[in-house]
């Protein structure tokens, strides 16, 4: 097939047009709430006036194409890592593939979920029973499987027994350590005031505060569940996988974190 009198099409060709439009299209339907998504448009209209110059054998304008297109490649890698990182998390996740190779590769190293048991999980919804009372404001955050060590970085050390008496003191408003979240894994708490990423969706409802888009930021990027506790309303909220649940009773954050950590 020729079109317009300079392009040669084949049935493969055609085929290679239509495998690259729908991998556009996917991409775009998982980055289109995020800030990556101009720079994704920008760099799709270059790749397409590359294409059509180097078909049109414009030689000059081909090599500074190419030489923009590897220049821009990098510099987007580099100025959106978290956004990429976020990205192929989604498709591990959507796909159930970071699920299935997880579990093989536990089974064969030897490793297991780092989950809290029974008795600290009875502790954690008794904490946030009573700051949901006193409507205190709390970020907690539940470590599964993938490393949380960049966000413990950004906090402080703990390592304690989960008690509720413990997460009450931290996120007493004169406590020095209640700004930011608390990491929970293997029935200890690793760490306090830790700063978590921010979402970058904008579709939220507007009762969702900061607390919240940070729980959601977390959970965007990582196989991490966290409870949010509203210093205005004293709602609780559980968050994981970007999806948020309102929580009505403390037996229902029980049910919910038994059958998470199950």
């Amino acid at each position: 097939m020729t079109l317009f009198g300079i392009l040669q099409l084949t049935l493969v060709d055609i085929l290679d047009i239509i495998m690259v439009a729908l991998i556009i299209y996917f991409i775009i339907r998982l980055i289109r709430d995020s800030s990556a998504m101009n720079i994704f448009l920008v760099l799709v209209f270059l790749l397409l006036v590359q294409a059509i110059v180097s078909a049109l054998g414009m030689k000059m304008t081909t090599v500074i194409m190419n030489t923009l297109l590897d220049v821009g490649v990098i510099a987007i890698l580099i100025i959106f890592q978290p956004e990429i990182r976020r990205f192929l998390y989604r498709i591990g996740a959507r796909s159930g593939i970071t699920k299935k190779t997880g579990a093989l590769f536990a089974r064969i190293l030897g490793t297991r979920e780092d989950a809290i048991g029974t008795e600290a999980v009875a502790e954690l919804a008794d904490a946030c029973r009573t700051m949901s009372e006193q409507r205190t404001g709390a970020l907690i955050v539940i470590h599964r499987k993938d490393s949380l060590d960049y966000i413990v970085s950004t906090g402080d050390r703990v390592d304690a027994e989960i008690s509720t008496r413990l997460i009450l003191n931290l996120f007493f408003k004169n406590s020095p350590l209640h700004d930011g979240a608390v990491i929970l894994g293997g029935n200890r708490i690793i760490a306090a005031r830790c700063t978590l990423p921010i979402t970058q969706r904008t579709d939220l409802p507007a009762w969702m505060g900061m607390r919240h888009k940070a729980a959601i930021g977390l959970s965007e990027e990582t196989d991490a569940d966290v409870i949010v506790v509203s210093e205005e309303t004293g709602g609780i909220t559980f968050v994981s996988g970007g999806v948020a649940t309102k929580i009505e009773s403390i037996n229902a954050l029980k049910l919910k974190l038994g059958a998470s950590l199950s």
